[in-house]
C-alpha cells in the first residue's frame, strides 16, 4: 500500500477510531525498544530460534519472551517458522547493532527514560513553556548528555540515524566548492561535514563542538576519508565559534534554543566569519497551514526537550534580522530539511 493510499484509508475510519490509534501508537514504540534493549536482533544473526533458546542469553522469561516475539513477527520485524522458532525479516534486520541507519541506537535513545519521559510532562511544557526534560531531570538535557558520555555517544549516533538522509542531499542541493573553509558550528561527530567536503574537493573544514561530543568525531572523519581536511576544536558556541571562514554552518542547531540563545549564537558566527561570509541554516523548515510535515512533529520534541522550537521561512527571515543577518534565499533539499542561506547586513 502506498504512502498516500494509508493516508486515505485513515481517514475512512471514524474519528474516534483515528484518535484512539493516535493514542494508542506508543504502544508499538514500546515493544520495538523492548527488542532493542535486548538485543534480539543480534541473537537471531545466526539462525532462527526460540523463545526458550534466547532466554537465557538475554535474561528473559521465556513464555513471555515469546509473546513479545510474535508481535514482533505481528510488526514484521521477525517471522515464526515451524516449532515456535523465529527468525529476522529485512526489517529485523536492520535492528542489529551496528547495521546501516542506526536504527537501534536511534531505538535506545528515543525509547530512554531521559529522552521519552520528557514526553509525560508535555501539558506542563504547553502551560509554563518549561521543558519537560528539566521538570524530570532537574538540568538541561545538554547538561545531562555531558554529565553522561555513554548517553552522550549513543545520542550522537541517534542524530545521524534520524538525519542520515539530509548530509549527501544537503551537499547535493548546495554548492560549496566556492568556499575555502567551512565551519561546522555544534557539528557533533562531523556528518554534515563529512558529506560536504567529500562531495566538494576544494574547501576545507573546521569543526566544533564541546569536548565530550568531539572526541567521536575522529573515527567518523577517518571512516568517511576526509579526517586530512578537517580541524576538530574543543569548545562551546555560546562562547565563541572559530574565526576567519567563508561559509559558517549551523545544521541543526538554532531550533534546540529559544531566540535569545539563538541570537547569542548568531553573534558570534557574525563576529568570527570573514567579510562576505556566509551563514548556511540547514533546518526543516516548516511550512505554512495544515500541511503535514516531520517538522511539525519534531517541534513537539524540541518543546518537552531542549526547549527550542522548529521555525518557518517568515520565523527565520525575522529571527535572522535581528542578528543582522538577511536571509537571501532557502535551498530545499532531497530531504526534509533546507539550507537557509543568509548574509551580514
Amino acid at each position: 500500500m502506498t504512502e498516500p493510499e494509508q493516508h486515505s484509508s485513515s481517514l475512512s475510519l471514524p474519528p474516534h477510531v483515528q484518535l484512539i490509534q493516535m493514542g494508542t501508537a506508543y504502544w508499538a514504540s514500546r515493544v520495538v525498544y523492548a527488542a532493542a534493549k535486548l538485543g534480539l536482533a543480534d541473537q537471531l544473526k545466526s539462525g532462527t530460534k526460540s523463545a526458550e533458546e534466547l532466554a537465557g542469553a538475554i535474561g528473559a522469561h521465556a513464555p513471555i519472551l515469546h509473546r513479545l516475539m510474535r508481535t514482533l513477527a505481528s510488526l514484521g520485524i521477525l517471522t515464526e517458522r515451524t516449532e515456535r522458532r523465529f527468525a529476522l525479516t529485512d526489517l529485523g534486520q536492520a535492528l542489529t547493532t551496528g547495521a546501516p541507519g542506526s536504527a537501534r541506537a536511534t531505538l535506545l535513545t528515543v525509547g530512554s527514560y531521559w529522552f521519552d519521559g520528557s514526553f509525560d510532562h508535555i501539558v506542563h511544557s504547553v502551560q509554563t513553556g518549561e521543558t519537560g526534560f528539566e521538570k524530570v531531570q532537574g538540568m538541561p538535557v545538554f547538561e545531562y548528555l555531558a554529565q553522561h558520555p555513554d548517553d552522550a555517544s549513543l545520542f550522537s549516533e541517534t542524530m545521524v540515524g534520524i538525519h542520515g538522509e539530509e548530509p549527501p542531499a544537503v551537499a547535493a542541493a548546495y554548492d560549496f566548492s566556492t568556499f575555502e573553509t567551512v565551519v561546522d558550528v555544534g557539528g557533533a561527530t562531523g556528518n554534515m561535514l563529512a558529506a560536504i567536503l567529500t562531495r566538494h574537493a576544494g574547501p576545507r573544514g573546521i569543526l566544533i563542538d564541546r569536548s565530550h561530543v568531539v572526541g567521536d568525531a575522529p573515527a567518523l572523519l577517518q571512516s568517511k576519508g576526509v579526517i586530512d581536511r578537517v580541524t576538530i576544536e574543543a569548545g562551546d558556541f555560546f562562547d565563541t565559534v572559530p574565526a576567519g571562514g567563508n561559509a559558517y554552518l549551523l545544521s541543526h542547531i538554532l531550533h534546540d534554543w529559544g531566540e535569545d540563545q539563538c541570537l547569542r549564537i548568531l553573534g558570534h558566527v557574525r563576529k568570527a566569519m570573514k567579510p562576505g561570509g556566509h551563514l548556511l541554516i540547514v533546518e526543516m523548515v516548516l511550512p505554512a497551514g495544515d500541511a503535514p510535515h516531520p517538522g511539525k512533529m519534531l517541534d513537539m520534541v524540541m518543546l518537552v526537550l531542549p526547549g527550542g522550537q522548529e521555525r518557518t521561512e517568515a520565523e527565520y527571515r525575522s529571527l535572522l534580522s535581528k542578528a543582522d543577518f538577511r536571509l537571501t534565499r532557502v535551498v530545499p533539499t532531497d530531504s526534509a530539511v533546507s539550507v537557509i542561506e543568509a548574509v551580514q547586513i
